[in-house]
This record gives structure tokens, C-alpha cells and sequence, in this order.
């Protein structure tokens, strides 16, 4: 061997075990991964990654019928008929209580103004959607309160602030700690952090803004429909070809002039060519001459062989919503309702904690609505101090009416649970049903 040779051979040795330290970082579809530490999603780049994943997502809400499905099933368990609000005289306080009804006026006003209910599905489709949400509060005539939303794409650095380490990603906050918003760039201009209320998901508090939903089964989606709508075109393709004569022995004229005597239409298109139409009644008997065969491809369709793929593709994406495979899919042929929807599975646990943080969220925006009318003189300007605001979600475990009306009975006789909890457990507004009750000549509590 020359020492040329040995040369080559030692460095093909060497090239066969160098590992490239990058190969790691490599996804499946070839692309480096991302840097997901704080700094990177923090940074004006960051900005530009977040905003192609939140159109990428938009698509998939706005196009794939799955995502479309677990986005609407989220609502209809998170916010379901509305949440009730109720503003009553906080324990330890000698307010009165016309007080919590003067509350309860200025919050009810403010709900059917804002059309809340519905804005609140808008609020879980929107962070669902966009990974956020941000509501800008206007305070009014009179203390009341007006609520729109802000669209993400327009809360964005201006130029005059881009080499501000504490402006990126379009808000403001003290330099150390992104935790202290100042204020909102909206359209270039400085919103203060006291107008608006920004609701993220799925990203950690020092993150300033939040990651779509379907950010890490994208691809999921995609392949779903892709493989979905490629089982349907060809189930289509070849149940189309009702069936194929095939001639052994016979030369393409021979051909044309079989298929134009058998003809019972024969039609000119627009290109000129002569199509030459047979149609076959339930039942026909084939009569066919020994050179010809005939074939039904129909017959092969087996689209079961790609179902279990396509299912287990869904059951990756249902397992990122934390929902039952038949809540994202609407199959339910193998899922028994009854049986996920108990207070210890994690669906419920799941949607409780969703609601806890839309009710949390939710009762910030009503103090803002309150300090607004009291700003103006509407409310004394201590009632935070006076008053409290709770707030409840509808039931989400199937519930056995009969046996809680007997436990919230037995509570209420023990002295535990007040008629106004009782009432509000029911979905009903207690002031309103008392003159309900009072138009009947019935007495209440």
C-alpha cells in the first residue's frame, strides 16, 4: 500500500467517527432547533419567530377542521353558559348592604354593555389562537367602562426604541424585571400598563409574550390533513372507475370501435374529443367476448390500512390539549363519557385549573371597572376594601342533582352555606329570584 493510499484510508477512518456536536440540535424536519431560554424569547428576534408561529397557527385554526374542533371544545368547557359574578360585603367589614348592590349594579351594567359572555370565548380563542390576549380598558362617562381588544401584530417596538433592552417585543418595563410592565407600544405609541391587561399562555411569567396552543404539534395538524385528504382522493379516484374492460388481443381502433357500438351517449367536449357513455343499471349481467376481461378496482379500496396512522397522529395532538381523544376527534366509539368526565380525571382537573386562571384573570378586569366608577364618584373610593368579588364557573364533572340539593340543604340548616351561595351554585341570581318569589306571594329568606 503507497502512502497515499494509507493517507486516504486514515482519513476516512477519521471521517467515519467525527460526530458533529450540531446534530443534536437537529429536528426531525432537518432545521436547527430554537433557543428557548428566556433572553432568546425576550430578544427582537424573537419577535419575528413568534409572529411566523402565530400565522402558521391562525392557519391551522382557520383551515384544519381539528384544530378548529379542540379550540371549540375548549370554550364550550372553560367558559360553557358564562361565569356568574357576584359582588358581595367582604368578612370583618361593617359595609351595608346596599353597597355590594350598587357593585353588583355598576359590574351588571358593564357585562351586558361589553357583551362579556361572548367576549369571553373571543378571550380563550384568541389566546388559543395568538398564545395571548390583550384587552385595552377606557374608562367613560358617568365610571363606566368600555373594553377592546388589541390585535398581537400591533404591539410592537417602534424604531425610536430598538436599542432599549427593556422595550422589546412591544412592552415596556423596568430594566431587571420583565414582571414590571410600564406600558404597551400599540401603533407606536406608549399605552400605560393601567389600560391594558395582557393574558399569555403557555409560556413561563418572565416571557413577555405568550406561544400559541398548536405551536408543538404543527406539524401534527399538517400530516393529519394531508393524510386524511390523500384517503379521501384516492377512495375517490378509484371508486370513480366503476370498472376497467380489458382487451388481450385487440389493437387500440379495435378498442374504440367496442367501447362506441356498447355507447349509449356519446358526447363531443370542448377539446374536441368524442367521450362515448355506458350506463349500468342495478343488477346488469356482463356479457363479455372471450379476448375481453373486466376488472373492478373499487373492490381494492382499503382505506382502514392508514385509519390507525391517522389516529394515532390525532392521539399526539389530543395528549397536547389534555383531552380525551373523542373531545378532539368526535369519535366517540371507543370513550365513555361519564367515565372521563369524573372530578379526579385529568380533563376536569385540567378545565378547572383553565377556569381558575380565566376567573382570576377575569375578576382583575372587574376591579378596574369598579375603581373606574369610583374614580368618578359612582363608589366610595375605599369599596376595594369593603367588597369582594367571586366568581363561578359552570360545573364541569356530570353532577347528581338530587343528592347536592340534599347536601347543600343539610349545609344550609347546619348554619354553613348562605342562600345567596346556594343560589349562585344553581346558576341563578339570588336578588332577582327573591322578587321573583316576591311576585308570587311566596316569602324568601
Amino acid at each position: 500500500m503507497t502512502p497515499l493510499q494509507q493517507l486516504h484510508e486514515a482519513f476516512e477512518l477519521l471521517l467515519s467517527d467525527f460526530v458533529d456536536p450540531r446534530e443534536a440540535l437537529i429536528g426531525d424536519d432537518g432545521a436547527l432547533w430554537n433557543d428557548v431560554t428566556t433572553d432568546a424569547w425576550n430578544s427582537p428576534v424573537a419577535a419575528e419567530r413568534l409572529a411566523d408561529i402565530r400565522q402558521q397557527c391562525r392557519q391551522l385554526q382557520f383551515s384544519n377542521e381539528f384544530a378548529i374542533n379542540g379550540v371549540e371544545n375548549r370554550i364550550s368547557y372553560i367558559v360553557g353558559s358564562g361565569h356568574a359574578y357576584q359582588a358581595v360585603v367582604r368578612k370583618h367589614t361593617a359595609a351595608p348592604d346596599s353597597l355590594a348592590s350598587d357593585v353588583q349594579r355598576v359590574l351588571d351594567e358593564f357585562l351586558a354593555a361589553s357583551d362579556w359572555h361572548s367576549r369571553q370565548q373571543e378571550i380563550v380563542r384568541r389566546m388559543d389562537r395568538d398564545g395571548e390576549a390583550f384587552l385595552r380598558l377606557f374608562a367613560i362617562e358617568r365610571g363606566k367602562t368600555l373594553v377592546r381588544f388589541i390585535e398581537p401584530d400591533d404591539v410592537v417596538t417602534p424604531d425610536r426604541q430598538r436599542d432599549n433592552p427593556a422595550a422589546t417585543m412591544g412592552i415596556l418595563v423596568d430594566a431587571g424585571d420583565v414582571e414590571s410592565v410600564r406600558g404597551y407600544y400599540v401603533d407606536g405609541q406608549l399605552v400605560p400598563a393601567s389600560d391594558v391587561q395582557h393574558r399569555r399562555a403557555n409560556v413561563d411569567r418572565n416571557v413577555k409574550r405568550g406561544l400559541p396552543l398548536y405551536t408543538p404539534v404543527r406539524k401534527n395538524l399538517r400530516r393529519a390533513e394531508k393524510l386524511l385528504r390523500n384517503m379521501s382522493v384516492v377512495a375517490e379516484i378509484q371508486s370513480a372507475i366503476a370498472l376497467i374492460r380489458k382487451h388481450r388481443t385487440t389493437s387500440r381502433t379495435g378498442v374504440e370501435q367496442f367501447v362506441a357500438s356498447g355507447a349509449d351517449v356519446t358526447a363531443t367536449k370542448p377539446n374536441g374529443r368524442i367521450e362515448h357513455l355506458t350506463q349500468y343499471g342495478p343488477g346488469t349481467i356482463l356479457d363479455a367476448p372471450s379476448h375481453v376481461e373486466y376488472d373492478f378496482p373499487a373492490t381494492g379500496v382499503d382505506a382502514s390500512a392508514f385509519v390507525t396512522i391517522l389516529q394515532a397522529e390525532l392521539r399526539a395532538i389530543a395528549a397536547r390539549l389534555v383531552m380525551p381523544e373523542f373531545m378532539f376527534t368526535s369519535d366517540a366509539s371507543n370513550a365513555n363519557y361519564a367515565s372521563t368526565m369524573v372530578a379526579e380525571g385529568p380533563a376536569v382537573r385540567m378545565f378547572e385549573r383553565l377556569q381558575s386562571t380565566m376567573a382570576r384573570d377575569d375578576r382583575e378586569v372587574m376591579w378596574r371597572v369598579v375603581e373606574h366608577a369610583a374614580r368618578a364618584g359612582v363608589l366610595p373610593t375605599n369599596v376595594r376594601e369593603l367588597i369582594e368579588i367571586q366568581i363561578t364557573p359552570p360545573s364541569l364533572a356530570p353532577r347528581d342533582a338530587l343528592r347536592d340539593a340534599r347536601v347543600m340543604d343539610l349545609a344550609h340548616q347546619r348554619g354553613i352555606v348562605s342562600p345567596q351561595t346556594w343560589t349562585r351554585r344553581l346558576g341563578l341570581d339570588y336578588d332577582q329570584e327573591q322578587k321573583n318569589l316576591a311576585v308570587h306571594g311566596v316569602g324568601g329568606e
